[in-house]
């Protein structure tokens, strides 16, 4: 690592994806409105206007987050990064104690999606599978008790 925060590409994709949204299509249809807005005269008591100008706001702020953050990753493939380790980018199954299977894949902090099974390399889970590879018990220290995986299978995708 390059001291750059990593991301798969998938990550970067949506990242870049959400930029160009915001500033190609959010940001102009809100400066029209506001630019009508204003038009209708006291801007004062205008709630169009004064919710336009906070709506502006938000976005640039939001544009200014996302063009610092991308400026700072490094994209890593995970096809690229390919072990019989758990490393950055791996899907990773695993089984529980009741025989439940789920899957994961590491990735950076900025992608993490629980719904979709991606979780940070940073968190407790992320932290416990790096460095496993297949047949591996994993011991998960949680807040309130510990989990206890078998890591049954391990591609990079």
């Amino acid at each position: 690592m390059t001291g750059k925060k990593p991301i798969t590409p998938r990550g970067y994709e949506r990242l870049t994806s959400e930029l160009a949204r915001l500033w190609h299509e959010e940001r102009p249809r809100i400066v029209q409105e506001v630019s009508d807005a204003a038009a209708l005269g006291d801007r004062s008591e205008n709630a169009e206007y004064i919710y336009g100008k906070k709506k502006l706001r938000e976005i640039d702020r939001r544009i200014g987050y996302l063009t610092n953050l991308i400026e700072r990753l490094e994209v890593i493939d995970p096809k690229s990064n390919a072990s019989k380790k758990v490393k950055f980018g791996a899907t990773v199954v695993v089984e529980d104690e009741d025989g439940g299977r789920r899957t994961y894949q590491i990735v950076g902090e900025d992608e993490v999606d629980a719904k979709e099974g991606r979780i940070s390399m940073r968190s407790p889970m992320g932290k416990a599978l790096i460095g496993r590879q297949v047949g591996d018990d994993v011991t998960v220290k949680r807040p309130a008790s510990e989990l206890d995986l078998l890591v049954i299978e391990l591609r990079y995708e």
